[in-house]
């Protein structure tokens, strides 16, 4: 039989992926066959990924293999020695900084491929090492980095809605938390939610609200009252790309932390359970960060489950090999 020279000429380029979700929220962990981003810490690392790889970025959680609310985790080998794994996290326009529900993700991954069992174990991110604690093969505790109030009773016109007032907040990503106005946080309300807090945002950029060094507040937390018993509030987080997150978002849980502590409504140690607009639940603490007294360390529990094995395939001759970028 002839050799079709054309086909066995093609470059075809193999990623293995291990996708899991947290309390609903999907993780696609790149293990293998991802871009070489040379040495130096994580932080620099991922600005090299920003520069260089944005392709690769799509091609992972980008249609037609993955999603709008599909987050990637490039994981890669640390800088500091003293921690189990580096990673570098995506989403469907661009790195993030810190990622909770992608941390206990990633270390539910890393246990599933025997790479680390039950214990604590350090994770290098691009905004600082953070702890992970396994407790079984699904539930896992995440300290998050340092997190802080930035701004409160930031006042707001939003068209169709009046007058709104909000926090802003970091925790590992910067936050503007404002309570639901005339729009019920709930699953079926996610349309609604979505236009409301895409007008925050839009409001946020065109009065010149702005994170510290005049970092852009990416994420929009709209919080409302719980519906399971136990839970102390709902939210529906509206992350960069326009998808919300299904999980109660751990960076936000951690803004969230911070914004109590700073109010006095929560004190070091209490439990906070944060319900996210699907009905899943993180449970959350934080004990203060003895340096900076007006700052928490957060830890945030919740549980991540594998969903499947996979190797993704990236065909030169595919025109949409890299995936179907909104920002093209």
């Amino acid at each position: 039989m002839a050799i079709n020279r054309e086909v066995s000429a093609m470059s075809v380029n193999k990623v293995r992926v291990v996708d899991s979700h947290t309390a609903g929220e999907p993780t696609r962990v790149v293990i293998e066959g991802g871009p070489n981003l040379g040495g130096g810490s994580v932080a620099k690392r991922l600005e090299r990924f920003r520069a260089d790889c944005d392709r690769f970025r799509s091609g992972i959680v980008n249609e037609p293999r993955g999603s709008d609310v599909l987050v990637g985790a490039l994981l890669c080998q640390p800088h500091d020695a003293s921690c189990a794994a580096g990673v570098i996290f995506f989403n469907n326009i661009g790195p993030i900084g810190m990622c909770g529900h992608g941390t206990i993700g990633l270390v539910v991954t890393l246990a599933h491929m025997d790479r680390i069992g039950v214990g604590t174990h350090r994770i290098e991110t691009s905004v600082g090492i953070v702890t992970a604690k396994l407790h079984d093969h699904a539930r896992v505790t995440v300290s998050n980095v340092q997190s802080y109030r930035f701004a409160s009773g930031v006042k707001l016109d939003i068209p169709g809605y009046g007058e709104v007032i909000g926090d802003v907040a970091w925790g590992g990503n910067w936050f503007f938390l404002v309570e639901a106005r005339g729009v019920a946080v709930s699953a079926d309300n996610t349309a609604a939610l979505t236009s409301f807090a895409i007008q925050v945002r839009r409001a946020l950029n065109a009065s010149g609200v702005r994170g510290a060094d005049g970092a852009e507040i990416d994420h929009i937390e709209v919080f409302g009252a719980p519906s399971k018993a136990g839970a102390h509030s709902r939210n529906f987080v509206l992350c960069p790309g326009l998808a919300y997150d299904r999980s109660p978002c751990g960076t936000g849980t951690s803004a969230k932390l911070a914004c109590l502590f700073a109010d006095g409504k929560l004190q070091p140690g209490e439990v906070w359970r944060q319900e996210s607009v699907i009905g899943t639940l993180f449970e959350a603490s934080f004990t203060v960060d003895e340096k900076s007294r007006d700052r928490v360390l957060p830890h945030i529990t919740g549980e991540a489950y594998i969903t499947g094995e996979s190797t993704l395939i990236f065909d030169d001759a595919d025109p949409l090999r890299w995936g179907i970028d909104r920002q093209a």
